[in-house]
């Protein structure tokens, strides 16, 4: 008896300790759940404290047709696709802070936005996430590659220079934008965005100094070079610390490769791209895998990767400062730093990847706060602009200056053109005003010095000749602030308007996203204007440009910092023009057929099996289709192994 009370009792205080075991690891657990909500809430914590962000990152092919489409940045009827260089992608990055508001980046790697892939984008994509994702809270950016097909934007001027609207083009941009939008928001997952910032030299000019020197010297003094030479980046990384993706911005034109290529191309910021996310993703080929890089345009408007500098194609003599033109002869054009435009593309883009690793590798401050936007629509032919208690003035109507027609040292026009004009030419002057009519004199007077050569803001045959209506965007991320802007500023121009919104955003870091949303050509400061060279002469809203960028961005930042942009008016909505309406020269091309008896990828002669030596050129040759006959995205046409 006393052995089975004995055994009894020493199992109920086996029992008793147990429960007490128990009750101790619940306490202690839910302790934990209490102070470390990130891992209530299924989140990681990282070394430093929990998730500031969920984050989502998407990258899809936006290559576009890769034969008989004329490219798009140079304006040059004789560039047309024929073959590829390196893919095209669109990478998405999808932002959100703790009380579920988001933001979206996307950087597309063309040569800027087009207003109407951007309306059909936000149209579908309002459709497909019921309005979480809108004109308010999404940024589209283009790259500026001058190696792209063109037929994207639906403005008569940007429609003409590459022969008209083409379909394919715009789908597959499009498509791009939503697939890689819909990516970043399918992986979302708890994490961090880390900031830094590092100095890249040797890696871009400027390639109109003599505008630049026209600036005020007590500003020009504040800074040791005339290009931006910072590089501004974004690290997002999950809850572990490991790297999903990044966002770049550096200050270059993607024009390595010169206006005789014809291979669809991303340029030197896409090689960074390409090189940084190969890097990333072991094992896959170029655009696949987890991570997605982007290197995105910022303020480039006067910044060449041409390194050489110009000089005329004859003598080999430095050109004129003013007009870029050659006393002997020849055109005066920029080059380097390597042997041709694909090793100059590498050069400059390897540069940009070593960089970009270095700082992305340094990153150490984390972004934390909440995320915040600001959009409106404005009607730039008319913005009253204070310039002081006693000045206002306004901007014009657009209109492009005679140095538009005579290019830039990264890629010369055409005729007698040259650059620096403010005095224009009677027989141009008589052609144009035959076939256009001549501009008013309101006009003219508001465009000074601007010699007007086309006056598109009267020209609406068939359509609108230039876009009139402009978004204005910013995005926060907590303590960092991304400007869209909707052109190519120039160098000091990107300055101020980072110096004045930096102002109202006190204690923030600010970017300027490039050739966002719209394209409205260049944006020179009111100084560099009166110079008249090229980018001046593309200015198309007047000499007050800047001016009136500055008051309405200035205006949302106020508006974020007050608590106020949903008071913001919306502003006039800009047209979307339908397929049916936009200009189109090229034909489709005619149905492809094989003899008969054979198929599509039937080989008519094989490779060898193997070659020595190794310098032997391969041939092998196959049935296939026209480029442009297919759109062939996520894979490519042939695969060397």
């Amino acid at each position: 008896m006393f052995l089975l009370w004995f055994i009894n009792s020493l199992l109920t205080l086996i029992d008793l300790y147990y429960r007490v075991f128990l009750l101790i690891v619940t306490m202690n657990l839910a302790l934990l759940l209490v102070f470390l909500p990130g891992l209530s809430m299924g989140k990681t914590m990282d070394s430093e404290g929990e998730a500031q962000f969920s984050i989502g990152v998407g990258r899809a092919d936006c290559t576009g047709p890769a034969a008989d489409v004329v490219m798009m940045g140079y304006a040059h009827l004789e560039q047309v696709t024929a073959g590829i260089h390196t893919r095209l992608y669109s990478r998405a990055f999808i932002m959100e802070d703790k009380s579920s508001q988001r933001t979206v980046f996307v950087s597309v790697e063309i040569g800027m936005m087009s207003q109407k892939v951007r309306l059909e984008v936000l149209k579908e994509l309002k459709k497909d996430y019921q309005g979480l994702y809108t004109e308010k809270n999404v940024v589209l950016s283009g790259l500026h590659t001058h190696s792209g097909p063109g037929g994207y934007l639906q403005y008569s001027l940007f429609c003409i220079s590459t022969l008209g609207y083409v379909p394919a083009t715009h789908k597959t941009i499009t498509n791009a934008i939503l697939k890689s939008i819909k990516m970043a928001h399918d992986n979302m997952q708890p994490g961090n965005i880390l900031t830094g910032r590092g100095l890249l030299s040797g890696s871009n000019i400027n390639r109109s100094p003599y505008s630049y020197l026209n600036n005020p010297p007590q500003e020009r003094s504040r800074y040791s070079n005339n290009v931006d030479e910072d590089m501004v980046l974004l690290k997002f990384v999950d809850v572990q610390n490991k790297p999903i993706g990044l966002i770049s911005w550096f200050a270059v034109h993607p024009v390595s490769m010169n206006n005789t290529n014809r291979l669809i191309s991303s340029d030197n910021m896409g090689y960074a791209s390409r090189r940084f996310e190969q890097d990333m993703n072991p094992g896959f080929l170029p655009g696949e895998g987890p991570f997605v890089a982007s290197f995105s345009s910022t303020n480039l408007g006067d910044v060449s990767p041409n390194t050489h500098g110009p000089h005329c194609s004859i003598s080999g003599e430095d050109c004129n400062n003013l007009h870029s033109y050659c006393a002997s002869g020849g055109k005066c054009y920029s080059s380097g730093p390597g042997k041709d435009m694909f090793e100059s593309t590498k050069i400059i883009g390897e540069n940009i990847y070593i960089k970009a690793k270095d700082v992305f590798t340094k990153c150490e401050r984390k972004l934390s706060g909440p995320l915040q936007f600001a959009q409106q629509f404005v009607d730039m032919t008319s913005v009253e602009v204070i310039l002081n208690s006693t000045h206002k003035v306004r901007t014009c109507e657009p209109a492009l200056g005679y140095s538009f027609a005579a290019g830039t040292t990264d890629g010369f026009g055409a005729f007698n053109f040259t650059q620096g004009d403010t005095e224009g030419d009677p027989f141009w002057n008589a052609i144009v005003n035959v076939l256009f009519g001549p501009p008013s004199e309101e006009t003219i007077q508001c465009h000074a010095p601007k010699p007007i050569l086309l006056n598109t803001g009267s020209m609406s045959n068939p359509l609108p000749w230039h876009p009139t209506i402009v978004e204005v965007q910013i995005l926060v991320l907590g303590d960092f602030a991304i400007i869209a802007v909707p052109g190519e500023f120039r160098t000091m121009s990107g300055r101020r308007l980072r110096d004045a919104v930096k102002k109202e955003l006190s204690g923030m870091e600010v970017v300027i996203a490039g050739l966002s949303n719209v394209y409205t050509q260049y944006i020179a400061t009111y100084e560099e204007y009166q110079v008249q060279r090229y980018e001046g002469a593309s200015t198309i809203f007047g000499p007050h440009s800047l001016s009136a960028y500055i008051q309405l961005y200035t205006g949302l930042a106020r508006a974020i910092v007050t608590n106020t942009t949903g008071s913001l008016p919306p502003g006039p909505t800009p047209p979307l023009y339908n397929d049916s309406t936009l200009i189109t020269i090229l034909k489709e091309p005619p149905v492809d057929k094989t003899p008969l008896g054979y198929s599509f990828g039937d080989v008519l002669s094989d490779a060898k099996p193997s070659y020595y030596p190794v310098s032997i050129c391969v041939e092998s040759s196959m049935f296939h289709g026209r480029c442009k006959a297919d759109v062939v995205l996520t894979c490519i046409f042939l695969i060397l192994c």
